[in-house]
């Protein structure tokens, strides 16, 4: 599938580029989040158009999202959960709860599919996790799992 960007994507492109994706990533991503439009003649010249007026859109979404990175960048945020005596988890952590745990602990909106993690964060030590805020502002975090102390 054909289509004609309207933001600045990572590994994809900027706005008003030409790329071809998958079916499955053009419908249910680009065009239902309205990320893309479908190529043809009639889009192509909306978006030379339009052109200015996105990348002044995509600026200041930019500029929003680094003042949001620069709260966040190199922050630790604690999280304290019940495990086994090897310091295995019961269960693993999700970028659903990373995300709470940024709101709660540094009052900062995050999505959990900005946050990427590097590794299963499954046993209690401290761990590195990336958030790609926009194509060109990601942050860097540090989430520390501690022991719940029994009683």
């Amino acid at each position: 599938m054909e289509v004609i960007l309207l933001e600045n994507l990572i590994n994809l492109g900027s706005i008003g580029d030409k790329v071809t994706v998958k079916n499955g990533y053009g419908r249910n991503y680009l065009l239902k989040l309205g990320k893309a439009l479908r190529f043809n003649k009639e889009n192509e010249e909306l978006v030379l158009k339009k052109k200015t007026e996105l990348n002044k859109k995509n600026i200041e979404l930019k500029n929003k999202f680094i003042k949001t990175a620069n709260l966040i960048n190199n922050q630790t945020i604690v999280l304290k959960k019940e495990c086994k005596d090897n310091g295995d988890l019961y269960g693993s952590i999700k970028p659903k709860e990373i995300t709470n745990l940024i709101k709660e602990q540094i009052n900062a909106d995050v999505s959990p599919s900005q946050i990427l993690l590097k590794e299963n964060i499954n046993k209690i030590g401290l761990f590195k996790a990336s958030i790609n805020f926009h194509s060109e502002v990601q942050a860097s975090i540090s989430i520390k799992i501690g022991k719940i102390q029994s009683k």
